[in-house]
């Protein structure tokens, strides 16, 4: 089955993007199926890759490689997980890692999450679900692992035709396990946890607030299981509290503290961070020296990019407000539909508004187990930022 293109198609194909658009498409040679392993040339007969198809996709064709004589088979994903891991290895995350970053790993809308002995894994495209069991079979082959568990329970695979869906890919085991992270302990429920059941993404980010948070009054917003909260009480923080909207989070949270001996210092209570950093942000009295803010991405959409705005600049604005003078703001964007250039303009716009000068302390991206692929925007999508307010 081959698939020739048009001859104007855009540059990042040819610069290595996997991604083929339905309108770069001159000519669909056979009637391939739906997933099925398709060869793709150049709109001048030359070979330009193999990857998975799907006809019903705005994205019809995701290429698997840029080698002419290497097929796609069991063996092909057993040779892509050990490149992941010895990539991994090499860069020293060889606990907990995002083993599979989808494009960035050469296995497009593919996700594969190391929790030390145990793996968390997503197939959002049609054409790598078809490969799911041959990957299962490479984390055993590589790993041995104590389990693998699906979490293919996200709305974006219903684009592609695929159902909704999680549970074991292994013998079942207690998904609610305990990680290691910076010398902290960590309760991480595989099964109903957000994503994959936890945020490696920011594990690097939470050692850089070591200097900062020590002796400190810390406020932690949109807080999820606690993570940036522990890490301040671990590191000297007089005292934190985290607030979060989800119950639940908020009682990990406190489990999570009380795991590793710090409950007195850190405490969290269920609130709505949004309204409570408006009413808070009126209050002279109440100051904190350092507000983290890490709040879910306010957009998948391009279509809804300026109410992320909006919102982003309002939660900034308010954490600055209760920043005191000569206090640090620590805050994360998620979405890679706000790029870091905009990120650093929307939080200058929150600080003119706030009356206050910023002096930047370091602005960093997702950890190096999520590796940034230039030419691919997608990959680059957390932003980290640490200021002091003057």
């Amino acid at each position: 089955m081959n698939i020739h293109l048009r001859k104007r198609i855009a540059p990042r194909i040819e610069e290595g993007h996997p991604w083929i658009f339905a309108n770069e498409i001159e000519k669909v040679e056979g009637a391939p199926e739906a997933g099925a392993i398709v060869d793709v040339f150049y709109g001048g007969g030359k070979w330009c890759g193999r990857g998975y198809y799907n006809g019903a996709s705005q994205i019809p064709v995701r290429l698997l490689t840029r080698k002419k004589d290497e097929a796609i088979n069991e063996a092909f994903f057993v040779q892509r997980i050990k490149q992941c891991w010895a990539y991994r290895q090499q860069l020293g995350y060889v606990e907990n890692c995002r083993l599979v970053f989808g494009e960035a790993d050469g296995l497009p809308q593919c996700i594969i999450d190391k929790f030390n002995d145990y793996f968390v894994i997503q197939t959002l495209a049609l054409g790598i679900d078809r490969w799911k069991g041959a990957m299962v079979a490479a984390l055993n082959e590589v790993f041995n692992p104590k389990g693998i568990f699906e979490r293919n329970d996200v709305p974006v695979r219903e684009l592609e035709g695929l159902p909704q869906q999680k549970g074991c890919l292994s013998a079942p085991f207690d998904t609610n396990i305990i990680i290691n992270e910076n010398g902290l302990k960590f309760h991480v429920d595989l099964e109903n946890g957000q994503k994959t059941g936890y945020f490696l993404d920011q594990q690097d980010n939470r050692r850089a607030i070591q200097n900062i948070v020590r002796g400190a009054d810390v406020l932690g917003a949109f807080t999820y299981t606690g993570t940036f909260e522990i890490h301040a009480g671990h590191y000297g923080a007089k005292s934190v509290l985290g607030l979060d909207i989800s119950e639940n989070a908020v009682q990990q949270a406190n489990k999570n503290a009380a795991l590793n001996g710090l409950e007195k210092t850190v405490k969290f209570e269920t609130a709505n961070a949004f309204d409570v950093l408006k009413q808070w942000g009126k209050e002279e009295s109440r100051k904190y020296d350092v507000v983290m803010l890490d709040p879910p991405a306010f957009t998948k959409s391009r279509a809804n990019i300026e109410k992320a705005i909006t919102g982003y600049k309002e939660i900034n604005l308010r954490g600055m407000k209760l920043v005191k003078r000569g206090g640090f703001l620590v805050t994360s964007s998620c979405t890679n539909l706000v790029n870091a250039e905009l990120f650093l303009k929307i939080i200058g716009m929150a600080a003119k508004d706030a009356r206050r000068q910023l002096r930047q302390v370091t602005f960093n991206a997702q950890s190096a187990d999520h590796p940034i692929v230039w030419g691919m925007e997608n990959t680059h999508y957390l932003k980290f930022l640490i200021v002091q307010v003057l």
